[in-house]
């Protein structure tokens, strides 16, 4: 049986504090850096930046972290994984490539796609597919004016990449919380019907894929809570058998209580039955 995994966070969105990946490297021992760049919003902004410019689909701060963090990383063998590929993870994977030829390294990156529908929204399409209501499920009708179209992919994809030796994971957009059941599914070689591993793995990287919000920031009560000017960001341990214990790197701001942590479990849920790719 595999040692747990210490998966951390370094962003809860695009444009979230760029030292936070030197920040997670450097002070505190993690086996997995992983963050999250895309709200549905942003997949918009990604949208509107691609048509103005070539390489406007991605996340450009998870590159310039990369810069910072990369070489450190591959002499600790901490994996990364992440989803600031947004509307373009080729693209993303390519610039990171980029970056480590400039500095004489060599990671073996990979990116996940599969993510974007818009060429399976023409009826004609081979593979055509209609967008129904969530809540409904009444097809939407006109589609004709959509700007960007994406299915929430889970962990899989990333799981066998770093089976394949991946050092660095660029995905496109992915479950929130793939990023960190993903790695657990590939340490602890988890099977796709392991549900209960994976349920607790989902619990957990659904607790830390908004960075500092698991550390007081989603916390009604975050004036009792100090540090706040500088929160640290959470990391969490899972186990084989896909308990977890959350944390955060020693001497940073914020806090880790029963409180802020059931805060952020409890957050856009929707229900008890928290609706997922890998895992419902």
């Amino acid at each position: 049986m595999a040692e747990p995994i210490r998966i951390a966070n370094c962003s809860g969105f695009y444009g979230d504090r760029l030292s936070a990946a030197a920040e997670m490297v450097n002070d505190g021992p993690i086996d997995v850096l992983t963050g999250d760049w895309l709200a549905e919003l942003t997949m918009l902004i990604l949208a509107r930046t691609r048509s103005r410019r070539p390489g406007g689909g991605y996340a450009r701060s998870f590159v310039k972290q990369m810069e910072q963090v990369m070489g450190t990383c591959l002499d600790r063998g901490i994996k990364v994984v992440s989803n600031a590929g947004g509307l373009d993870p080729r693209g993303c994977a390519e610039a990171v490539a980029d970056v480590a030829e400039r500095l004489g390294l060599h990671p073996r990156i990979a990116c996940v796609e599969g993510d974007d529908l818009m060429a399976r929204l023409d009826p004609d399409a081979a593979d055509a597919v209609t967008l129904r209501s969530f809540t409904t499920g009444e097809p939407m009708g006109d589609t004709s004016n959509l700007i960007t179209a994406n299915a929430y992919l889970g962990g899989w994809g990333i799981a066998e990449a770093l089976r394949r030796g991946a050092d660095i994971v660029v995905t496109g957009r992915v479950t929130d919380a793939a990023v960190a059941c993903g790695p657990a599914a590939w340490h602890h070689d988890w099977g796709v019907d392991d549900w209960d591993a994976l349920a607790g793995a989902v619990a957990a990287g659904h607790v830390i894929e908004c960075g500092t919000q698991a550390t007081g920031g989603n916390y009604s009560f975050f004036t009792e809570v100090e540090g706040m000017d500088r929160t640290g960001f959470p990391w969490a341990e899972i186990a084989a058998d896909g308990s977890s214990v959350i944390g955060k790197h020693d001497g940073t701001g914020g806090a880790v209580t029963v409180g802020t942590v059931t805060a952020q479990l409890l957050y856009e849920i929707d229900a008890p039955g928290y609706l997922g790719p890998d895992v419902t």
